[in-house]
């Protein structure tokens, strides 16, 4: 079962799996690689977009920029 970065609830802790299509080059530039733990801080009040730390820093994604990232 592949879950992807856009259904884990804030609060979580996951580390990414793959990035399975989109904006690869610009998501890998932001620091989402695989194996990198991200925790989900936040999500804006209608869903989109979401806040997310990684790396020590925190980073907002649309969710269909989260969608493409595979994560466990």
């Amino acid at each position: 079962m592949h879950m992807r970065l856009n259904e884990v609830m804030p609060g979580e802790v996951v580390k990414v799996k793959r990035i399975a299509g989109g904006p690869k080059t610009r998501l890998l530039d932001m620091g989402l690689t695989p194996g990198t733990k991200i925790r989900v801080i936040k999500r804006a009040p209608l869903g989109d977009p979401i806040e997310i730390e990684v790396r020590g820093y925190k980073l907002s994604l649309r969710l269909e920029e989260a969608g493409y990232i595979e994560v466990e």
